[in-house]
């Protein structure tokens, strides 16, 4: 399979993270599997990851998106705080993605603060990695 890249330029790396004390990452592994099978470049934090950790390691990778998986009903606070932290570092370009336990009333609110994407539980393989690579894809447009 061909790396997953926006028109032909290097291989698309996401950071796929758990943060917090959300100890259930089965669905974060399957969908860094699902990634890295797409042709992405994962990098994967492993659990309990406090959010300035994320950021701190969003940067030394060099990511385009930052893939949040949370289950804990979170989701909000820890976006809002994960984007201000970011921007504060100087990532603005680096994407955040969302994924999990995700009511679909608060998507709207996801994507206001600035979240790219969001992807609830049960979003099949192939709409979260084409929506990323083309959320790349115009994000390098740009």
């Amino acid at each position: 399979m061909m790396a997953a890249t926006s028109n032909n330029g290097p291989p698309i790396r996401i950071l796929v993270a758990k943060p917090g004390l959300d100890g259930h990452d089965r669905g974060a592994k399957v969908v860094a599997h699902a990634l890295k099978d797409a042709g992405m470049e994962v990098i994967y934090s492993g659990l309990h990851q406090s959010l300035p950790a994320i950021v701190n390691t969003a940067l030394q990778e060099a990511v385009d998106v930052i893939g949040l998986s949370i289950m804990s009903g979170a989701h909000l606070p820890i976006s809002q705080r994960l984007i201000e932290m970011a921007r504060e570092k100087g990532l603005e370009d680096v994407l955040l993605v969302v994924g999990g336990v995700i009511p679909h009333k608060d998507i709207e609110a996801l994507m206001a603060m600035g979240v790219a994407g969001v992807f609830p539980g049960g979003t099949p393989f192939d709409d979260f990695t084409d929506a990323i690579a083309d959320l790349v894809a115009q994000q390098r447009k740009a």
